[in-house]
């Protein structure tokens, strides 16, 4: 029994590019036709504007599954629940790079748990060749600190991620970006010093959601005179290993398995 999810991660950055009116590459896997007759659907035809994509690090599809009511902040503000298959060596670098490149890992070059900035053009290219001012907010140090470095595009790291997310609510207030990307890496952190079902990690679950729905908080508040796309987009899965913590990177369901949501609000 084939146990993959038939979407793939790599389809995501042609599918937020093509919501914005724009194309990243030829090269790029095609985008999710589901998500863009959503967003027709919702925009009367019309293209967002403003995009928030919310980047929480190793949430599987399995923990959205077995703990569904840890994810009520997430399921309350989306209208969209895609299961997605990540790539291999299911890790955070790659994984990263084939979600905003649209390329497979022997393709953008980043194919082991290492953080070279990519050459190849990406999400963030597409945009900035369109005018439009997209910016990245995450943990120093982590993959998307790191593997998207050098472009033309603001670049804001912190030490936490209720930095990154204090940050973020900023930047939605003051409306200068156009595409807000913002990396939580706690469940992650948590779920490899503990376990991926341990009491530490599932609040970071919950911290995650709570996060989530802030941001569409802010869409209300902040931004209701654009067409907006609100998107949780994880990674990768994890497994628990010998010794009760958690791992990933194994080309098996619980790794490769996540969940993406998306959510469409028209401008008032």
């Amino acid at each position: 029994m084939n146990t993959a999810n038939s979407v793939r991660i790599t389809q995501t950055a042609e599918t937020i590019a093509h919501l914005m009116g724009i194309e990243v590459s030829p090269a790029c896997d095609r985008p999710i036709d589901v998500v863009l007759k959503k967003a027709d659907k919702a925009f009367g035809g019309n293209k967002a504007d403003r995009v928030l994509l919310y980047n929480p690090d190793a949430i599987a599809l399995w923990l959205y599954q077995k703990y569904n009511w840890m994810f009520e902040g997430v399921m309350l503000n989306s209208e969209l629940t895609l299961p997605v298959r990540s790539v291999m060596p299911s890790v955070t670098p790659v994984c990263f790079g084939s979600m905003y490149t649209g390329l497979v890992p022997q393709e953008h070059g980043i194919m082991a748990y290492e953080k070279p900035v990519l050459k190849c053009r990406c999400l963030f290219d597409a945009l900035i060749d369109a005018g439009l001012k997209p910016a990245i907010v995450s943990t120093k140090g982590d993959s998307l600190s790191e593997i998207y470095l050098e472009r033309d595009m603001d670049y804001f790291f912190f030490d936490t991620p209720d930095e990154c997310n204090e940050k973020a609510l900023e930047l939605m207030k003051e409306d200068k970006h156009d595409v807000i990307m913002v990396y939580n890496a706690n469940y992650d952190a948590e779920m490899h010093r503990w376990a991926p079902e341990g009491e530490r990690p599932l609040e970071a679950l919950q911290h995650n959601s709570r996060a989530f729905a802030a941001f569409a908080d802010a869409i209300d508040k902040y931004w209701g005179e654009h067409r907006t796309v609100l998107a949780y987009l994880p990674d990768h899965g994890c497994h628990e290993i010998d010794g009760g913590l958690g791992s990933h990177g194994l080309d098996m369901p619980d790794d490769m398995n996540i969940v993406h949501f998306y959510s469409f609000r028209d401008k008032k």
